[in-house]
């Protein structure tokens, strides 16, 4: 179980650096998407995988448990992870409107303009 979740958060992790050096804007929203879904998957991880477990102690019985922290940082993490996202989409979306083009890369005077601007 250990190493598909392993092999899991590796994929993830993977697809979403590859999808975030892509030069237009939605595969690197969908990039960063995917990295954390991986960061969300290793947090999880974290609380040692059980089948079945309860995420609550029981004073009566001696059984495992499963550590509810990760469980309330995960889902702490995908409420941020939804907002960052919506954010990102807005910021996206409204630099397209602005310049018809969603390619995120510079050209050659763009960055002669930003150099001169910087000194």
């Amino acid at each position: 179980m250990e190493a598909l979740l392993a092999s899991a958060v590796g994929v993830l992790t993977a697809a979403g650096i590859f999808l975030i050096l892509r030069r237009r804007t939605f595969p690197v929203i969908l990039g960063l998407s995917l990295l954390t879904y991986a960061v969300n998957a290793f947090l999880f991880a974290t609380g040692r995988l059980a089948l079945n477990a309860p995420p609550v102690l029981n004073k009566y019985k001696e059984v495992a448990y499963t550590d509810p922290l990760p469980q309330a940082l995960v889902l702490t993490a995908i409420v941020i992870s939804f907002g960052m996202t919506a954010v990102i989409v807005m910021i996206a979306l409204s630099a397209y409107l602005s310049s018809r083009d969603d390619r995120i890369d510079m050209s050659a005077q763009d960055s002669v303009d930003a150099a001169g601007e910087d000194a």
